[in-house]
C-alpha cells in the first residue's frame, strides 16, 4: 500500500484533532488543512478504501489499527523536526511548517540519526571527525 505525502497530512491531522477534541468530523479536519470539505470527503473515500479510515454513523473519522500507526509514525517525526528546528534557533511557525515538509521526505537513516542526536540532548551539531 503506498500512502501519499497528502493521505499521511489526513491521517496526521485526524490524530491531531482526536488528541486535542476527543473526537474529529470532516468539517474539524477541512479547517485544520485549510481544505475543502469535498475534498476531505474525497480523501477519506480513499482512506476507507485503503483501511486506514472508518466513517463512524455518528460522521465521526476514526483511525483504524494500520491507520493510526500511521499517523502516529508522521506525528512523531513532525514533532521531532519541529523541536530540532525550534532547538537550531528557527522561529516557531517556520519550524512547524518546514516540519510538515520535511517529516514526509526524510529517509529512516537520517530520522534516526537525527532523534539520537535530539534524544542525548545535544545543543550543537558535530560535524565530521
Amino acid at each position: 500500500m503506498h500512502i501519499t505525502k497528502s493521505n499521511e497530512d489526513y491521517l496526521e491531522a485526524i490524530l491531531m484533532i482526536r488528541e486535542e477534541k476527543g473526537q474529529c468530523r470532516s468539517i474539524d479536519v477541512a479547517y485544520r488543512l485549510s481544505v475543502s470539505k469535498p475534498s476531505v470527503s474525497v480523501a477519506m473515500a480513499n482512506l476507507e478504501k485503503m483501511g486506514l479510515v472508518v466513517m463512524e454513523p455518528t460522521r465521526e473519522l476514526r483511525l483504524t489499527r494500520t491507520g493510526l500507526r500511521h499517523a502516529r509514525r508522521v506525528l512523531e517525526r513532525h514533532r521531532l523536526l519541529s523541536a530540532a528546528l525550534i532547538r537550531l534557533g528557527v522561529p516557531h511557525e517556520v519550524a512547524e511548517e518546514d516540519a510538515c515538509r520535511i517529516e514526509h521526505d526524510i529517509s529512516q537513516a537520517s530520522y534516526d540519526g537525527l532523534k539520537a542526536w535530539f534524544d542525548r540532548g545535544e545543543t550543537a551539531l558535530a560535524g565530521p571527525s
